[in-house]
């Protein structure tokens, strides 16, 4: 990790908002910081670290310390993967705010293998296990846990924020899944968040030899997936990341246009406030 660029005026932001309805401000790569209109605030897969150059490599600032954060009620986390449990983001947000870390079970275990305990003071009480089917209750918000399809992950899942102004579904690195037209049965989602990328060379592991590498939905799959799931509004996610998967969200204006959902495209750049 690194000092961030922006110094503290994205956590100061959220601290200091008052929205009406619920407030989102997009964290780049996949995460969020989310607000009510009663002050509820989650931290959903957060990470401010760089990467592993010259494998990953961060394509974007960092946009907040997590020692500067002072209101968080939860973090979530939607699978095990270093971008979405971290602890040199995470914890230290635990550890200031007495939030509770609500994860499924492997997501949990990367937390305990890096001793979250022991090198940030977080409680082990803190760590909520969740599992698809749950409901968790955090504030003004419901959260449902619900299934999504990412291939990468040994156990991801996604979940379904109502809140008493509407309802966001953040599906983590998810691709088309069987399950989106269920929540679209179950669910009306004003708000949609889905990873989207290009097809890139990324090194290997262990050879350093560039390979070919698809982690997030191309173009006609985010289309279907926000289709599927009978979105109001799209918002694009993780295109901003990676060097050598980054992608242009505004192409996404033509693969869209001839379904019925979505309703609107919303392109958000980092550090952008979205509110519902």
């Amino acid at each position: 990790m690194t000092d961030s660029d922006w110094g503290d005026w994205l956590p100061r932001a959220v601290d200091a908002a008052d929205p009406d309805t619920v407030a989102l401000w997009y964290l780049g790569c996949n995460g969020f910081a989310i607000k009510g209109r009663d002050g509820t605030v989650l931290w959903i897969d957060p990470y401010v670290g760089t990467g592993d150059p010259p494998r990953t490599v961060r394509m974007i600032p960092v946009p907040f310390d997590p020692a500067d954060v002072d209101s968080a009620d939860a973090v979530l986390a939607t699978h095990e993967h270093t971008d979405h449990v971290h602890g040199p983001s995470q914890a230290p947000i635990l550890a200031a705010t007495d939030a509770d870390f609500i994860a499924p079970d492997d997501s949990i275990a990367i937390a305990r293998e890096e001793e979250w305990t022991d090198e940030w003071d977080v409680d082990e009480g803190a760590f909520t296990e969740v599992t698809e089917g749950d409901e968790v209750r955090i504030g003004e918000f419901t959260v449902h846990v619900v299934e999504t399809q990412d291939g990468d992950a040994t156990h991801p899942v996604g979940y379904v924020i109502e809140h008493a102004a509407g309802t966001l579904f953040h599906a983590g690195d998810s691709k088309p899944s069987d399950s989106f037209p269920d929540l679209a049965e179950r669910f009306d989602i004003d708000l949609g968040i889905l990873a989207f990328g290009s097809v890139g060379a990324v090194p290997d592991k262990e050879t350093g030899e560039p390979v070919r590498t698809k982690w997030y939905s191309d173009e006609n799959q985010i289309a279907a997936a926000a289709n599927d799931l009978e979105l109001d509004r799209l918002v694009p996610t993780h295109w901003d990341m990676w060097k050598g998967l980054t992608a242009d969200p505004t192409a996404l204006h033509e693969h869209v246009r001839s379904f019925e959902n979505p309703n609107q495209l919303e392109i958000v750049e980092i550090g952008d406030r979205i509110d519902l």
